[in-house]
């Protein structure tokens, strides 16, 4: 495997095939099995921001948005936890569940401005949601009933595609910035910027596969909200962060050499 790289830049990429993403979670799969108890730990987290948020969105929809912020400020650290049980597994290392949840103090100040970032996303996504409802509704923000009476009714095509686009875009975003941006921060200690736009360059340098990657993880979140009381996040969270770490390994050239292979990204 060829490393894709520009003359002077301090971040190598590498080229993957386009189903590499199913060998990512296969490792992935494999590390989880190996440090179950850790990720155990994880999952039961992942599952009950889930409940939480769920919870919040049945009750009282308005502060559905706080809550999701709320998500996404605890999310990324415990991402961070199972890219350091990767790490460690990958270097011979026995998993962690105490080192793993404090790996991310030595990068706080990235890890702050990167999380700052996505709640911003976070709120301008609302806000565009808000004003796609305000559109094509002049009743008002519907209740939650009304909310996925409208989702879901195909007469309101109009509305779906508009509201699929612009929630389309945002997602882009985040999943353009954030794809490889934590386990490089962990890595090598990247500042959050640099870690985005390499983030970005893999998106474009692997379109293929990171689409391919992309609908994988909304395919097996989407499952697993779907069953009664989203159990199966307790296995997808930990599964797809365990993964996430080989997908990192499989873009990225090691520091040690460029002509690095990876079986991940095979």
């Amino acid at each position: 495997m060829a490393a894709s790289s520009t003359e002077g830049d301090a971040i190598h990429l590498l080229q993957v095939g386009l189903t590499a993403p199913l060998h990512w979670l296969a490792a992935g799969w494999r590390d989880m099995q190996r440090a179950w108890s850790v990720s155990l730990f994880y999952g039961v987290c992942f599952w009950g921001m889930a409940l939480v948020l769920g919870w919040v969105f049945n009750a009282s929809p308005q502060y559905t948005m706080s809550i999701a912020s709320g998500c996404l400020l605890v999310g990324p650290f415990l991402a961070m936890g199972l890219y350091d049980t990767s790490r460690r597994l990958e270097l011979g290392l026995p998993p962690d569940l105490a080192q793993s949840i404090t790996c991310w103090d030595k990068q706080l100040g990235s890890m702050g401005m990167l999380v700052f970032v996505l709640i911003v996303l976070e709120l301008l996504w609302g806000r565009a949601s808000l004003v796609v409802f305000a559109v094509f509704f002049n009743t008002g923000m519907p209740s939650t009933t009304g909310v996925l009476q409208a989702v879901f009714n195909p007469e309101n095509w109009q509305f779906l595609l508009a509201y699929a686009v612009v929630g389309g875009v945002f997602a882009a975003v985040v999943f353009g910035s954030t794809v490889v941006a934590l386990p490089l921060m962990l890595d090598r200690g990247t500042d959050a910027l640099t870690a985005a736009i390499t983030s970005f360059r893999v998106v474009f340098s692997q379109t293929g596969a990171l689409l391919l990657w992309a609908a994988l993880i909304v395919a097996l979140v989407a499952g697993a909200l779907a069953v009664p009381w989203q159990l199966p996040l307790i296995v997808v969270g930990p599964w797809l962060g365990c993964a996430t770490w080989h997908a990192y390994r499989a873009c990225i050239a090691p520091v040690s050499g460029l002509s690095a292979t990876s079986e991940d990204g095979c």
